[in-house]
């Protein structure tokens, strides 16, 4: 099956997005994660409402906020600009923007629900022995949770490059700019004979999905065998 040029640049920034967006959500997934579970403080109802809001709310809406909010003339957006030179909005980074936070509360729950299931217990021994919290943290916590935080990752990049409602209201849908696969599929139908491009644009999403989803399984499955060996 051959791509068109057209086809290929919508893959191929879909991938970037989907990276980028990944990448750039890690820190703050494991932060938001492990405040909502390990941390008790005021507000913590709220900001577990806040973070999973974009499961809820209508991607449009979502988009049209961060239009607003990032926007060149946005209380941020406009500082953004005019100090750093950086501009969100009708840009392949403001997609990424946009389709991390889509997929944040994807990657923040499973995160969230390896943590809880890590055996406080081998923390506490370990700090017993005279580990700090830090060399506990990379050296227990983490490679217990690396099975949660390697599926999260793995379906927040799937949701990201899937992403449409908020992309299309932040970023527009600018071939070669911010024409994602989704994107690039909707122009697709809405002329005629787009129906054969169309439809491998949709296998190319189905195919990245399926792969997105196996190997969040296969690779989870083996992290938790190899921990169990270790253990």
């Amino acid at each position: 099956m051959s791509l068109t040029p057209f086809e290929l640049a919508a893959l191929e920034l879909s991938l970037r997005v989907g990276i980028v967006s990944t990448l750039c959500s890690l820190p703050f997934g494991l932060g938001a994660a492990w405040l909502l579970a390990r941390c008790r403080f005021p507000g913590k109802a709220l900001l577990d409402v806040a973070i999973h809001m974009p499961l809820v709310l209508p991607p449009v809406v979502v988009g049209y906020t961060l239009l607003i909010v990032f926007g060149r003339r946005g209380a941020v957006g406009a500082w953004l600009f005019d100090t750093l030179g950086v501009a969100l909005a009708f840009d392949w980074k403001g997609a990424a923007l946009a389709s991390a936070i889509m997929a944040f509360p994807l990657l923040v729950r499973a995160i969230r629900l390896s943590l809880g299931a890590v055996d406080r217990r081998l923390e506490a021994a370990a700090l017993t022995l005279g580990a700090s919290r830090t060399r506990v943290f990379f050296t227990v916590t983490m490679p217990l949770t690396a099975p949660g935080l390697l599926a999260g990752a793995i379906l927040g990049f799937a949701r990201s490059i899937g992403e449409f409602g908020a992309t299309i209201s932040f970023v527009s849908n600018l071939p070669g700019v911010t024409q994602t696969l989704p994107l690039a599929f909707f122009s697709l139908i809405q002329q005629p004979g787009g129906d054969a491009a169309a439809f491998r644009l949709t296998l190319i999403s189905l195919a990245i999905s399926l792969a997105a989803l196996l190997a969040s399984e296969l690779l989870s499955r083996r992290l938790a065998a190899r921990l169990g060996n270790a253990a």
